[in-house]
C-alpha cells in the first residue's frame, strides 16, 4: 500500500483528538506494547486532529493523494502499519487453529499499536485485507472506533456464503491458498514475483496502478518463504477461524454501530458482483458510500474521487 504507500498500498486507519505538528517518523513499536511478543511495523505522521491507519502490505513515506489538494496528513495524524504477517511486521508461528492470523488478532494488535501510540479513539480506514480487520476492530472494539471506511469489499461471511461460478473463478486464490500439506507455499515459493504480478493485475489496469518502486518493495516484502507462509496463514484463518468468529458476532445480532463508508471500484469484481450498499447495510447500522471509477485498487486509480470522499466523511465523524 503505498500512497504509493497508503494510496498505493492495502489498509489503513484514522482517529480523532489532538497531536502537535511533526514529519514523518517510522518507528518500530516493541511486540510488549503492540501485541505481547512481536513488532508491528509503522509509520506515523503528527499533525492536526489524530488518524489511524491500518496496512496490509507495506509503509511508505507517503506523498500527496493529490497534488494541489490537501492530503490527509495535512489534516489528521495518519498512521500506516504493516498487518502481522505483512510487509517487515513479524511473523508470528503458526498453528492449526489459526488464531495467530485471524483479523480478530489483527485487530487487537492495531488497537493495541494506537493505544500506545497514545489514541484511545480513532476511525479506521482499510482496503482489501485492512479493511476486514478494520470491520472486526469496530465489532470487537466499538468503544474505540469514532468510524470506519471500507474499500473494495463486501464481508467475508457473505462471500463465503454466496459461492458461485463467478466468484469462485475471480477469487480462485480464497480456495487455494487455505490448502494444506505445504502445497501453496510450495508452488508459490517457486516463483512468488510471478504470483504477486498475476494476483494484482487481476483487472485489467490494476497492476499499471502500482507505481513501480511500490512495486518493487511489495516484491521486496512478498519474496520470503516466511512472508508466503503467512499469507498462507492468513487466507487459512478467513476460512476458518475467521468465520466462525463472523457467525458468533451474527448470532449475537452485532453489527458496525459507528458511521461506516463503503467505496468500491466500479471496474472491478466488487462492484460488478454485488450490490454493495445492500451488503453492508446487513452488517452496519449507518451506511453510506458509492463506487469510484476503477478497479480494485481504489486509491491508486481514483486518488481525487478517494481522497475527497475520505476528507467529507472523515471531517463529519470527527472525535
Amino acid at each position: 500500500m503505498s500512497w504509493n504507500g497508503w494510496i498505493g498500498r492495502t489498509e489503513y486507519a484514522v482517529t480523532g483528538g489532538e497531536a502537535p505538528d511533526g514529519r514523518f517518523v517510522a518507528r518500530h513499536l516493541p511486540l510488549r506494547t503492540c501485541r505481547g511478543g512481536g513488532r508491528v511495523d509503522q509509520l506515523c505522521s503528527r499533525r492536526g486532529r489524530a488518524a489511524g491507519a491500518v496496512s496490509a502490505w507495506l509503509s511508505a513515506d507517503p506523498p500527496d493523494l493529490a497534488p494541489g489538494r490537501p492530503a490527509l496528513q495535512d489534516e489528521y495524524t495518519v498512521v500506516l502499519a504493516d498487518l502481522r504477517g505483512y510487509g517487515d511486521s513479524d511473523k508470528p508461528a503458526r498453528n492449526g487453529s489459526h488464531e495467530p492470523y485471524s483479523k480478530r488478532a489483527m485487530a487487537r494488535d492495531q488497537l493495541r499499536m494506537m493505544r500506545a501510540l497514545g489514541f484511545e479513539r480513532f476511525s479506521v480506514v482499510g482496503h482489501d485485507r485492512g479493511a476486514r480487520v478494520a470491520h472486526r476492530l469496530a465489532l470487537d472494539a466499538p468503544e474505540a472506533t469514532d468510524a470506519v471506511a471500507v474499500l473494495d469489499i463486501v464481508p467475508t461471511r457473505h462471500v463465503l456464503a454466496n459461492v458461485d461460478r463467478g466468484l469462485a473463478t475471480a477469487y480462485f486464490h480464497w480456495f487455494f491458498l487455505p490448502q494444506g500439506n505445504g502445497v501453496p507455499e510450495r508452488l508459490i515459493g517457486n516463483d512468488p514475483e510471478f504470483w504477486l504480478r498475476v494476483m494484482m493485475s487481476a483487472d485489467p489496469g490494476d497492476e499499471e496502478a502500482v507505481d513501480p518502486a511500490a512495486m518493487q518493495e511489495y516484491l521486496r516484502c512478498f519474496s520470503t518463504p516466511d512472508a508466503v507462509a503467512a499469507t498462507c496463514a492468513e487466507y487459512r484463518a478467513a476460512a476458518t477461524i475467521d468465520l466462525e468468529h463472523d457467525e458468533e458476532s451474527a448470532a449475537a445480532g452485532q453489527r458496525i454501530a459507528c458511521p461506516t463508508l463503503v467505496l468500491w471500484g466500479e471496474r472491478g469484481f466488487v462492484g460488478r458482483h454485488y450490490d454493495v450498499l445492500a451488503v453492508w447495510r446487513e452488517y452496519a447500522s449507518h451506511v453510506r458510500g458509492h463506487g469510484v471509477p476503477s478497479g480494485h485498487f481504489v486509491p491508486e486509480q481514483a486518488p481525487l474521487q478517494t481522497l475527497d470522499a475520505l476528507r467529507s466523511f472523515l471531517s463529519s465523524h470527527r472525535g
